[in-house]
């Protein structure tokens, strides 16, 4: 069987060759045992479970909690020529029937459902009549408490797979797992764990960055406009600060949407359909949302603020270079950050022992932003695995000049020691630039010998420098009704000379990689983008941006050459390929002078 389906491979979704971790899964399953996929988002899990369905006789259920998800993948199937749909809560209750009624009768291959439709009696009588093959379980983390997203629906899957009459092949499958959460999820689904199929967390497109002591907006705002062109997600901790960010982006000119908890599921869903279809450029989300987004070509994420945790961090910043394109990954990094995140662990009604583990967590995230190490090995070591430096990431090309500013950190301790170590960073930067504030003549701040001592500077320079101090570890954050700013051993030393300050020059934004002719994927993205229009599906299930760069470097001629192109199979060579090799023909004969 494993012929056929390296041939299904080929003929429906396009690819010579599997991917790393996929012929392994595909072959356990194919031998009926139960298997737990953990691969990196962008690894080819999909095709893990998806191909077998194809061979196997009965139906395959795949479970998922992120609606969008379903939606995406069921489109792409189509566009395959394969029978599938979904059922979750965007429907009506005559359309699940039908849905179910289909499924019943055996004309689907893939049935996707939210884990909460297992307890529904049309869900029930689906599973008495009809022959199930296979059931898929994506986003497998959230069935261990001791994961980042545990959902008790998942854990109630888990019993109800238990009893049932007929036990179905399982398949789980994460990109996320640390060693724990890997053998929660096999002891509740009972998989061997010689049938754990693991891929490593390296992702080799990936650019992982980290920005700190700088002013945020101002290298948001960079960024953007150096990648105008490309698509991106912004991640932020609180609603207030995603409406502000969508607000600071749309006066800059920016096609920006937001997605939140607060907002009704319509505004949420027109936004992320808008942004699956390249009508905007940026969606700006919360962290806690989860905001599923299968779309393939997101060349950067942006963490504006602190995730709880690495595994949370991971994920999304994951949803960058699906299609294995180069892409970045960046942390504005700010240690008052974490107390938001404290905050909000604090507030939770988690279990004290769960709470113990989140706090645990959040300062292994925090860890991330201090790190001198290869930021990819960091991450990796994280999940349990040993890697070399990655060489991309923002602490393996760091070569930016380094600057003595212990004067200038000296002024600021100086100035922090005699305001008694117990107000915040906007108070200390007006005292230090000689600022007139009521507040600053209320305490008699304007009589210290450290008032107006860097008057020179902006208060927004100071306030950046005493972003970097914090992050570097001088500063200190107390909380408190307001988090105030103390001196830590550090910078004692280097107010009693006995240690210097070393800044690095500001980070400058750069354009993600591209490696083909510009002009030319352009004018195959706009195609692209028609026919998505025309087909109302979004761009990239047409043809991902991987596909498009590989006709840019071969520009194939005939239909011998578009079925050689990674990601074009038998039927969308059919459906879309006489429109992109037109395109490519006219390229050919313009450069050959004809």
């Amino acid at each position: 069987m494993l012929v056929q389906a390296k041939e299904i491979l080929a003929k429906r979704f396009g690819f010579d060759d599997f991917r790393s971790g996929q012929e392994e899964v595909i072959k356990q399953l194919l031998a009926s045992q139960n298997t737990l996929a953990i691969m990196p988002t962008g690894g080819g899990k999909s095709l893990c479970y998806q191909i077998p369905a194809l061979l196997f006789e009965g139906l395959t259920i795949v479970v998922s909690p992120l609606i969008s998800l379903m939606k995406d993948q069921v489109d792409a199937l189509h566009l395959a020529g394969i029978e599938a749909t979904y059922i979750n809560s965007t429907l009506s209750a005559q359309e699940v029937n039908k849905r179910l009624h289909l499924a019943k009768s055996g004309h689907l291959k893939m049935l996707y459902i939210a884990p909460e439709r297992l307890d529904t009696e049309g869900f029930h009588d689906l599973l008495e009549c009809a022959e199930i093959s296979l059931f898929a379980i994506d986003e497998a983390h959230c069935i261990s408490q001791w994961g980042h997203d545990f959902r008790p629906s998942y854990l109630a899957l888990c019993d109800y797979l238990r009893q049932m009459e007929r036990q179905p092949l399982v398949i789980a499958l994460t990109a996320t797992a640390t060693e724990a959460v890997a053998n929660d999820i096999c002891e509740l689904l009972r998989i061997l764990e010689k049938n754990i199929v693991k891929t490593g967390f390296a992702r080799e497109n990936l650019a992982f960055q980290i920005i700190k002591g700088q002013d945020k907006d101002q290298f948001l705002l960079h960024y953007l406009k150096e990648n105008d062109s490309e698509s991106g997600i912004i991640y932020a901790s609180t609603r207030k600060e995603v409406e502000r960010l969508q607000v600071l982006l749309e006066k800059q000119g920016i096609a920006v949407g937001k997605y939140h908890g607060g907002l009704s599921d319509q505004e949420r869903s027109a936004s992320q359909e808008q942004f699956s279809y390249d009508d905007l450029q940026v969606i700006v989300a919360t962290n806690a949302f989860g905001m599923g987004i299968n779309k393939s070509n997101v060349r950067f994420v942006i963490h504006y603020n602190l995730p709880r945790n690495m595994e949370a961090y991971y994920q999304e910043a994951g949803r960058a270079g699906r299609d294995g394109l180069p892409s970045d990954c960046i942390l504005l990094f700010s240690p008052q950050d974490a107390h938001i995140q404290q905050f909000l662990i604090d507030q939770s009604e988690l279990p004290e022992e769960r709470k113990q583990n989140e706090y645990h967590k959040l300062r292994q995230m925090v860890g991330y932003g201090y790190t001198e190490i290869c930021l990819e090995r960091y991450i990796v070591n994280y999940f349990g695995e040993e890697a070399n430096h990655c060489g991309r990431c923002s602490n393996c090309l760091d070569t930016r000049e380094t600057v003595d500013i212990t004067t200038d950190a000296q002024k600021v301790f100086s100035c922090i020691k005699r305001m008694g170590e117990r107000f915040g960073k906007i108070l200390i930067a007006k005292v230090l630039t000689g600022s007139n504030d009521q507040k600053v003549k209320t305490w008699h701040f304007d009589k210290l010998s450290t008032y107006g001592l860097m008057k020179e500077r902006s208060q927004k320079d100071v306030l950046q420098l005493l972003d970097y101090l914090a992050a570097e570890k001088y500063l200190q954050v107390v909380n408190g009704s307001l988090p105030s700013l103390s001196l830590t051993n550090q910078a004692v030393k280097v107010l009693k000379n006995e240690a210097i300050v070393l800044r690095k020059k500001a980070v400058e934004a750069t354009r993600v990689a591209m490696d083909v002719d510009v002009a030319l994927f352009e004018m195959l993205r706009n195609k692209r983008r028609e026919l998505a229009s025309e087909y109302r599906v979004p761009p990239y299930i047409i043809f991902s941006d991987e596909t498009l760069r590989e006709m840019c470097r071969y520009k194939p001629q005939t239909n011998e050459e578009m079925l050689m192109i990674k990601g074009i199979g038998a039927a969308k060579l059919e459906k879309y390929g006489k429109d992109f090799m037109l395109l490519l023909q006219e390229e050919v004969i313009s450069k050959s002078g004809g």
